[in-house]
């Protein structure tokens, strides 16, 4: 909270906001003031904008890894997401198939659509592993893997499994601490010449922290970007730093021209990671903000 001046001036005690303040204040505002009736008519027009938008927005389950199925499920219908990117927490996806059936049939229920799966770590360089794996996303009825951190050295062995099933692999990169997949430069040059089914989910938090700038990085991805998890940072160089979109310094709009320049066709998913035991309100002005951002680019 911040402390007051002693002589504070009438123009401090009006400031001015900044273009992304009223984006992310206006939508909160509506929000907070909205009866019933009319926060139905506004998750209308929220929805109806989302599916006008050349930007899909979806969500990860990590977002709410404190969190059951059911209370997720909830969650999603307050936001009016129904797009979500799936993973084996709590009870979001078990790899369990007959527990993963039962998920899935409470996701179809609610209008909730899976488009992809993970992370999903491929500790093990087996076939035997992969299939399981492939298997596991094939019952979902996913298009995309996200992997975290498979080996070099396992790729020949999941394209085979990328070939036959016809699921496509995004490798997420974490940033300075992964040796493996720093920023999807990384990613690119090692499935270079790879089936094209083979490419990257880029996690735009970690992109920058690698000192990669993101928005090169997704024309430079084109084709091969199945998946972005996306976030905000107040310092590009600290991981603990992450803030809702909207209130840190990502380049959102110019990220979102990137995609639609390169056609992209896949879901930018928010990945918010901090406050886990209270992640609504950070959430909320997330999708509110890159909605208002969306919206400004139509107008």
């Amino acid at each position: 909270m911040r402390k007051a001046g002693h002589h504070m001036s009438r123009e401090n005690h009006f400031p001015r906001l900044s273009r992304r303040q009223f984006v992310r204040s206006s939508a909160l505002v509506a929000a907070a003031m909205a009866t019933p009736t009319s926060l139905c008519a506004l998750a209308q027009k929220q929805s109806s904008d989302d599916e006008i938008s050349p930007i899909r927005l979806g969500l990860a389950s990590y977002t709410f890894r404190n969190f059951s199925r059911s209370q997720m499920i909830g969650f999603m219908k307050q936001l009016n997401i129904f797009a979500l990117n799936a993973k084996d927490v709590k009870d979001h996806l078990p790899m369990d198939a007959p527990q993963e059936s039962a998920a899935l049939e409470d996701y179809a229920a609610a209008g909730i659509k899976l488009h992809a799966a993970g992370a999903i770590y491929f500790e093990k360089n087996t076939d035997t592993d992969l299939r399981a794996k492939f298997e596991y996303c094939r019952r979902a009825g996913v298009g995309v893997i996200v992997a975290g951190d498979p080996a070099p050295e396992a790729l020949p062995r999941i394209e085979k499994f990328v070939k036959e099933y016809d699921i496509r692999i995004a490798i997420h990169n974490h940033g300075p601490e992964d040796t493996l997949w720093r920023s999807p430069v990384d990613v690119l040059k090692a499935v270079k010449g790879m089936d094209p089914r083979i490419g990257c989910c880029i996690d735009v938090g970690h992109t920058v922290r690698a000192g990669a700038d993101v928005v090169e990085a997704i024309h430079e991805a084109g084709r091969r970007l199945f998946n972005v998890h996306m976030k905000d940072l107040t310092n590009f160089g600290s991981n603990e730093s992450q803030v809702a979109v909207g209130d840190g310094t990502m380049p959102v709009r110019k990220m979102f021209e990137a995609l639609i320049a390169t056609k992209y066709d896949g879901f930018v998913d928010l990945e918010y990671e901090i406050h886990p035991d209270d992640p609504m309100p950070g959430v909320i002005a997330s999708f509110a903000y890159m909605r208002g951002v969306l919206a400004g680019m139509r107008s």
